[in-house]
């Protein structure tokens, strides 16, 4: 074979082809043959298939080993190369249960051994993969197990939640404490009778949970799961496989799997989706990596020194741009789609990840399944040597029609920036934040009553309908809201802070976007003013289901702002022409904003609606154009009043009329 000279060498590579044992010189990655092949475990009772992806190798060796850690091999093979730089071996005979691993060599380097990137099922700790017969691992009822039915984004009411927050408490009334398992008991209950867990999610009408990555993370030591550790997981290892730390068994690799899907089909059972928060902006490790284990370097993204770029901040960036990463992306989150039955998937740093690879996603994902959400964070902390024209920011979101983004413009409009604690917002007595919220309210569509040159965060509008912004006040990132407020507004009166809290919510959850509610919100959560709680302890990150107790009027009012929003198609517009043919703002001076809502606008049976966001610290008595009937006033819903002339708003709190 004929070797191919290539001037102003980038990145000299080698592969040794099935044909031949001369080397072919490679300009780039890029120029790396693409695998268009099946590259997953392709197991039966007769048979096992393996194969890796790995055309730098000079030769790839198969591990079979009894045990999924320690212990040494129970044989060695040597693989095959085929054809796009995949390595095959095929072993006759029923290898279920067996663990394996992957060992490359390159320039007659042996690099360490690895479980492989498209492991299923792994042992402790995640470092060696399993066969598995995923047929096994089926809960009773799965085949027609389906999620909730969505017409449109912005019908889901997204709440934020940790696997060990909802359970770990001891008070929860929750067995299988910290576990997959525990999120799928009924009838639990907090020491004062009030629900918890998932009877409680179910109770206040929630139609989706977020959970925090829930794949294998590096972080949390699974053979010793007696001594306390804490992590929020944005440090993935195993993408295909569910996080040992909250199964029963990590040993085994079919308990988690198994113990996963038992989870989802609880909340199934209940109509409520399960959204994945992934990962695919960085890994936990870089030279080690299991991506540099097998083709190193070309997972990644780097500068021109050859130095790894970092726009996650945490040390690497993944290059979503590349094919065999492109390829990988979409068959990952495609198979927890099919696999795992999940309804939704949350991209950290979606802004690093490129806008190709976010439409291929989505195309594959809705294909899957038509009710499937994605939405990610639409920015990034850092540069990237790939250019931001062609990354998945929230500015270019009219370039992936099928993809929503946070909206920071909201979150910090009602309670203040989040580099700035002390900083109050729109609820908290901010001066200034009006625009910033009227934004967020019609979904960072294009309306003429929003002065852009006043929002933060952004100049313009970036949305091309309203389901395109996740409307929110909290997450898990920063300070909680209830501490937010707390800090910005350290003199204010508990029921002040009450008060500000319901609001915040009451925005968000009368906004036209996807509403998005940080767990425990509706409890007045704190996390003792702890900002950063990604490895914090229980202590500080769980859930006290004694609040529910404690603050059950504010959990009441939650409650009726979801029932309200499920109520009213005209709060959920599905197109950006609906909502400027619909929504006029009628005042936005300083801490008030009210507007109407018209022509029963989305379907809705209440023909006008007028809103009203008083954050003053007094009432005000606003005049109302002509006859309307009071629906909401304060802590109350429902109140079904004629009312004409002017109407008392109380002070921090929200107030709607309506006309039938």
């Amino acid at each position: 074979m004929k070797i191919k000279i290539i001037l102003n060498l980038i990145l000299v590579t080698t592969l040794l082809t099935s044909c031949s044992n001369k080397k072919i010189v490679y300009k780039s990655f890029d120029d790396y043959p693409v695998a268009n092949t099946n590259l997953w475990l392709n197991y039966t009772k007769d048979a096992t298939e393996f194969k890796i992806w790995s055309p730098t190798a000079d030769e790839v060796q198969l591990h079979l080993y009894k045990e999924g850690f320690g212990g040494e091999p129970k044989a060695t093979h040597n693989m095959k190369i085929d054809k796009e730089g995949v390595w095959k071996l095929k072993l006759a005979g029923d290898y279920k249960g067996t663990y394996y691993t992957y060992q490359v060599k390159i320039d007659n380097k042996l690099l360490p051994e690895t479980q492989g990137i498209y492991a299923q099922a792994v042992g402790i700790n995640g470092t060696r993969a399993m066969v598995v017969d995923l047929k096994t691992t089926n809960p009773e009822g799965w085949e027609s197990d389906k999620g909730p039915k969505v017409n449109t984004p912005n019908e889901a009411i997204i709440y934020e939640a940790h696997v060990r927050d909802l359970s770990v408490h001891p008070e929860s009334g929750i067995q299988m404490k910290g576990k997959y398992l525990g999120l799928a008991e009924k009838g639990t209950k907090s020491p004062d009778g009030f629900s918890t867990g998932l009877d409680h999610i179910k109770e206040m009408g929630i139609t989706h949970v977020h959970l925090l990555p829930t794949c294998d993370f590096i972080s949390v030591d699974e053979a010793n799961l007696d001594t306390p550790q804490y992590n929020w997981g944005y440090d993935p290892f195993n993408y295909n496989v569910p996080e040992g730390s909250y199964a029963t068994d990590p040993n085994n690799g079919e308990v988690r799997i198994r113990e996963f899907k038992q989870m989802v089909k609880a909340f199934h059972d209940n109509n409520i989706g399960i959204v994945l928060d992934v990962v695919f902006n960085h890994t936990a490790l870089y030279e080690n990596s299991v991506f540099n284990l097998e083709v190193p370097g070309y997972y990644y993204r780097h500068w021109e020194d050859g130095t790894p770029s970092n726009a996650s901040a945490c040390g690497n960036e993944i290059a979503s741009d590349r094919e065999m990463m492109r390829k990988y992306i979409i068959e990952t989150v495609s198979y927890w789609a099919k696999e795992y039955h999940v309804d939704g998937f949350r991209f950290d740093l979606m802004a690093i990840l490129d806008i190709e690879t976010m439409n291929a996603v989505s195309k594959a994902l809705k294909n899957i399944n038509p009710n499937i959400i994605i939405y990610g964070e639409g920015w990034s902390p850092g540069d990237s040597p790939y250019s931001w024209k062609k990354r998945a920011f929230k500015f270019n979101i009219n370039q992936t029609p099928d993809v929503s983004a946070f909206s920071d413009e909201i979150r910090d409009g009602l309670k203040g920036s989040w580099n700035n604690p002390e900083g109050p917002g729109f609820v908290s007595g901010g001066k200034g934040m009006e625009e910033s919220v009227k934004m967020g309210i019609v979904g960072c569509i294009q309306h003429p009553q929003v002065d852009n040159s006043k929002v933060n965060a952004s100049n313009a509008p970036w949305t091309t309908n309203p389901w395109q912004s996740i409307v929110y006040a909290s997450c898990h990132d920063n300070h909680t809201l209830y501490d937010k407020l707390k800090i910005s507004r350290p003199n204010a009166t508990d029921d002040e802070l009450k008060a500000m809290d319901k609001l915040a919510n009451a925005v968000v959850l009368t906004s036209q976007g996807i509403s998005f509610i940080h767990a425990g919100s509706e409890m007045l959560r704190t996390k003792q003013g702890i900002e950063n709680s990604y490895k914090s302890p229980d202590s500080i990150n769980q859930i006290d289901w004694n609040w529910k107790s404690t603050h059950h009027d504010v959990v009441e009012y939650y409650k009726h702002l979801i029932q309200l929003r499920k109520a009213h198609p005209t709060f959920r517009m599905k197109t950006g022409d609906d909502v400027r043919n619909n929504l006029e703002f009628k005042t936005y001076e300083n801490g008030l904003i009210s507007y109407q809502i018209s022509n029963h606008a989305n379907g809705d049976n209440w023909k006008n609606i007028y809103v009203i966001y008083n954050a003053r610290p007094e009432v005000v008595n606003y005049k109302l154009p002509g006859k309307w009937t009071l629906g909401v006033v304060g802590d109350e819903f429902e109140v079904n009043k004629p009312i004409e002339g002017t109407v008392n708003i109380p002070a921090i709190s929200m107030l709607i009329a309506y006309q039938e």
